[in-house]
């Protein structure tokens, strides 16, 4: 018989990846990177919650405050992933490489959170520190039956270019052996390569970091196609939806092409 926490985690998982994909909504960025990338009239969290909400994501991932400010709109309407790790840009440049802790397991399963996300940077020197953090937070997730996404993002001195596939891979490896249940990670720039990633997971669930917005809606609706046809099993993207001037057909859109398999012209109509 399976233990309580596995069961616990297998049903948590089936409400973030509904029919085994997901659209999920990150909203992380006002402690990343300031206020200032959010549109005005999308600053206050509730409006912004409330129109992804509404727009029918499948999971949201944000931070313990905005969970709190937020939570009679999210509950029983959406999954709710819990950031417990962050960093703002506002450090020296030199302590980039490092996430502190923002929050705890133990306040998310409090909330009624589905799951816990922290991010790991693979080969920056504070590797060792993020990792004993990433390890105490899965094993706590664990016991309490929730899943526990890894933002693995390779980002060190010595990686020239963290988009590349060989280290994507490595990145996505590392999640996998270290217990992530689910991986954000960065796109490599083609269908090829990403599958790549895929395979490097071994049967953990990809997601594709959606970064910053794309020239065009199209642009990033092409991307999220090719993760999809690679394997992938959804995106985790803020900036192109709260920055996009149709937020509720973009949502269309990506829902399309990742629960209906839908290619990036067909769902390009939901944004005319």
């Amino acid at each position: 018989m399976d233990p309580p926490s596995y069961i616990g985690k297998r049903v948590r998982l089936s409400k973030i990846l509904p029919g085994g994909r997901s659209l999920i909504f990150a909203f992380d960025h006002g402690v990343e990177h300031g206020p200032g990338e959010i549109p005005r009239p999308r600053r206050n969290p509730r409006r912004i919650i409330e129109e992804v909400v509404e727009a029918g994501v499948d999971a949201i991932m944000t931070t313990p405050g905005i969970a709190r400010l937020t939570w009679d709109i999210w509950a029983g309407r959406t999954a709710m992933i819990i950031k417990v790790t962050g960093k703002t840009s506002l450090r020296p440049a030199e302590n980039q490489l490092l996430q502190s802790p923002i929050g705890t397991v133990h306040e998310a399963a409090a909330m009624g959170a589905d799951a816990v996300a922290a991010t790991v940077y693979w080969g920056s020197p504070e590797e060792n520190l993020m990792l004993e953090r990433w390890t105490r937070i899965r094993l706590e997730a664990e016991s309490l039956g929730m899943p526990a996404l890894q933002l693995a993002y390779p980002r060190g001195p010595s990686i020239e270019n963290r988009y590349a596939v060989e280290i994507v891979e490595y990145g996505a490896r590392a999640a996998m052996e270290t217990g992530a249940d689910l991986i954000k990670t960065y796109y490599t720039g083609s269908m090829e390569t990403f599958r790549r990633v895929v395979e490097a997971a071994q049967g953990v669930p990809v997601l594709m970091s959606g970064g910053a917005r794309t020239r065009t809606p199209q642009e990033f609706l092409e991307k999220a196609y090719e993760v999809v046809q690679a394997g992938g099993k959804g995106v985790v993207v803020g900036r192109n939806i709260f920055q996009a001037e149709n937020l509720e057909g973009m949502v269309e859109a990506l829902k399309l092409i990742i629960h209906k398999g839908a290619t990036p012209r067909e769902a390009g109509e939901a944004l005319r």
